[in-house]
């Protein structure tokens, strides 16, 4: 009882100094030496009224408070929507912290709140489950998916205690990594980040991958999937490269958003010393190492991580047992991760579409309100979610997911090819150019149905 008093303290405490925080900081790829400090809420990085024009010379523009971007307005003086959830569910956030640790229920709540971790329990058995539902798990957990599934997984394949880590340092980390995501995105937030992280966990599992991977492998795999999209605006990195944004003159506009994601996630590691344990080297290579990964997402280097991978595969060239292929193979699984999402079952894959395209519509909203050039995808009159979607899978998810098909060629992957020709012909209905051509003949409906999965196969050996 005392332990579990002294957790509940500790859970207090760290709520109250995050509440009270105000950013991390960035490194330089050649010295670390912090070039700027990220303040969240600090006005010389972003005023209230949504400007800052005199910034560093940049865009006018780029002064939006990115925390507040996809926000909706709220009534004068009403208490933010979050706040009330958490404050609302404050019992069932100390039950799950217990939940977390397995210590048994002393002195029961209420019965809701016993209800809610009970699930939440429940789901975390079946955490490997490609049908996992991450948005109920996320409701289940009070908004605290990321903190609870990665500290499960951490915990699942024993790392905290091969790697000695910290329970205090894990958990104050793994919350500043939550809190650093912007839940006013739409997508880019801290559901997708879980999400992504779940389906890194059933990579992982693949027997081809099972059998090779070191515990470094998967701590670092973890780790990236859960940091990978850390501190994103909402907004594309070509937004920020026509606004001047400093994030963009800072990392020479080439994968601005990766390099600010990792170097976020090293300032929180830096932090929280959650690798403090380990000898100076190690805790530098998993810092490199972790932007190997998160780097490798970076959509404008899709087709040159592709053709590498296809080289490999057709040559029977990757040897899991050298290192530096395995790290490959790591970077190959997060880029899965990161768009598996029409890969998922309809009712999961459909939710994610709306989201992202909710998210690039209102990009396309602020370029039209400044006059800006409206970025591909971006343009509500112009395109739909389907036309979105179907572009996507088309030329990105396809290709790729056909190459791990043929590195993995297990039951996962032919499900996920079978979401993804489902979910592309169900798109493809909704097309007001698909019902205006079925019109003409009885057998266009049935030819969207059946062809979408012969499609993602001849798909993966044509370029991107």
């Amino acid at each position: 009882m005392g332990i579990a008093l002294i957790w509940s303290i500790i859970t207090i405490l760290f709520r109250w100094i995050f509440s009270k925080r105000r950013g991390a900081i960035s490194y330089d790829s050649s010295d670390q030496t912090a070039l700027y400090i990220r303040m969240l809420g600090d006005v010389r990085v972003r005023s209230q009224v949504g400007f800052e024009p005199e910034r560093r010379g940049s865009h006018p523009y780029l002064g939006v408070d990115f925390r507040t971007l996809h926000s909706r307005a709220e009534s004068a003086g009403s208490i933010p929507a979050r706040r009330i959830r958490r404050l609302f569910s404050f019992q069932r956030h100390l039950l799950s912290s217990r939940l977390l640790r397995g210590a048994p229920h002393l002195n029961p709540l209420h019965i809701l709140d016993e209800d809610y971790c009970g699930q939440a329990k429940c789901m975390l058995e079946k955490v490997g489950s490609w049908n996992f539902d991450i948005f109920l798990f996320d409701r289940l957990t009070n908004g605290n998916s990321l903190v609870f599934l990665t500290f499960n997984l951490l915990n699942q394949y024993g790392l905290i205690e091969l790697f000695q880590l910290d329970m205090v340092k894990l958990r104050r980390f793994l919350v500043l990594v939550q809190e650093d995501y912007h839940n006013q995105n739409p997508y880019h937030n801290a559901v997708h980040a879980a999400d992504v992280t779940q389906a890194m966990h059933c990579y992982l599992r693949e027997p081809k991958l099972a059998q090779s991977l070191t515990s470094f492998d998967i701590l670092l795999g973890l780790l990236a999937a859960a940091t990978h999209d850390l501190d994103h605006p909402g907004v594309n990195q070509p937004f920020l490269i026509k606004t001047n944004h400093y994030l963009a003159a800072l990392y020479r506009n080439t994968s601005v958003l990766e390099n600010h994601h990792w170097r976020s996630a090293v300032g929180l590691l830096r932090e929280t010393e959650l690798f403090s344990n380990l000898p100076a080297e190690d805790s530098l290579s998993i810092e490199r190492q972790l932007g190997s990964l998160i780097l490798a997402t970076d959509i404008s280097r899709q087709n040159e991580y592709l053709s590498r991978f296809r080289t490999h595969l057709d040559e029977n060239d990757l040897c899991l047992g050298n290192a530096s292929h395995r790290h490959f193979v790591l970077q190959m699984a997060l880029k899965c991760a990161d768009i598996c999402n029409p890969c998922r079952p309809w009712e999961l894959s459909k939710q994610w579409s709306e989201k992202v395209t909710e998210e690039f519509f209102h990009q396309g909203d602020i370029e039209k309100k400044h006059k800006l050039e409206i970025s591909p995808l971006c343009d509500s009159e112009a395109n739909t979610i389907a036309s979105v979607q179907i572009g996507f899978m088309t030329y990105v998810v396809e290709p790729l997911f056909a190459e791990w098909a043929r590195f993995s060629d297990t039951r996962l992957s032919q499900t996920m090819l079978g979401h993804l020709g489902l979910n592309k012909a169900s798109w493809s209905a909704m097309e007001p150019e698909a019902s205006g051509s079925s019109e003409e003949g009885e057998s266009e409906p049935g030819r969207a149905t059946e062809e979408p999965s012969s499609r993602v196969l001849s798909q993966g050996s044509q370029e991107s």
